[in-house]
């Protein structure tokens, strides 16, 4: 009877591990939330300070739910709580996969998890500096005459909830062409050969998530272009390792 319960241990252990981990996700997320909640207004005056900027005179945004003005805020709050806890939460991730990696592997996650936040934020940042002020106000500026520019706040949330994950996440492109270099998926002869393709590509993506201007597809396809250019400087100061080749060095 030990004998057959004796390899569930291990299992058993890293779920009381895992389980232990996401209970400190919660509560320090959850500690910052309620931190954060007195400033639920101001939070989102910032959020919707874009918008606001570029309406007409005496025009404001519209709640058509009864709870909106309730909950959106909340909602904001929610975001910015996670995004102050995003070190802590990527750090818990860290303590609990470090065990299984190899040295060489912990050299290279940490570097590369900084790296991630960094960019992220730094894509949320571009978004909401560069990007909203003028792409609101092209919108402003293309409102035929007779209606009144008047969002609701929940849909512009949603909107401005979607460019920040999608600008944070295109802004990951480095991290991905160093990896890929890295692992030895790829070389970085054939990552200069792909930029035509990637050039193409990018202002594709741009074009399916963001508003349908051209002056929105630009600002983002232009950084993705030059974030891939970034990955490949960075890539001279990574030396290839295939997986394979890594797990017998590291045996051995």
């Amino acid at each position: 009877m030990s004998e057959i319960e004796q390899p569930s241990q291990p299992l058993v252990e890293h779920l009381i591990e895992l389980r232990r981990r996401l209970m400190w996700i919660a509560a320090v997320m959850l500690l910052c939330f309620f931190g954060l909640m007195p400033f639920a207004q101001k939070l989102y005056t910032f959020v919707a300070q874009p918008l606001m900027a570029t309406l007409p005179a005496n025009t404001s945004m519209i709640a058509t739910d009864v709870i909106a003005p309730f909950f959106v805020p909340v909602k904001v709050t929610l975001m910015a709580a996670f995004l102050l806890t995003l070190p802590h939460t990527l750090y818990q991730v860290w303590a609990f996969v470090a065990p299984a990696l190899y040295q060489n592997e912990k050299r290279l996650v940490m570097p590369l998890v900084f790296s991630s936040v960094v960019l992220f934020f730094g894509g949320m940042a571009f978004a909401y500096f560069l990007v909203f002020p003028v792409v609101f106000k092209f919108l402003a500026g293309v409102t035929p005459l007779g209606v009144n520019m008047a969002t609701d706040i929940d849909k512009y949330l949603s909107f401005v909830l979607g460019m920040f994950v999608a600008f944070g996440t295109t802004f990951e492109v480095p991290v991905v062409v160093v990896l890929l270099n890295r692992m030895g998926v790829v070389s970085v002869a054939q990552l200069k050969a792909a930029r035509p393709y990637v050039i193409v590509g990018a202002f594709v993506v741009a074009a399916v998530i963001t508003p349908p201007d051209v002056i929105s597809q630009v600002l983002l396809a232009v950084p993705l272009i030059l974030l891939y250019e970034a990955g490949l400087w960075f890539c001279r100061f990574v030396k290839p390792v295939p997986l394979r080749q890594e797990a017998e060095s590291a045996a051995d």
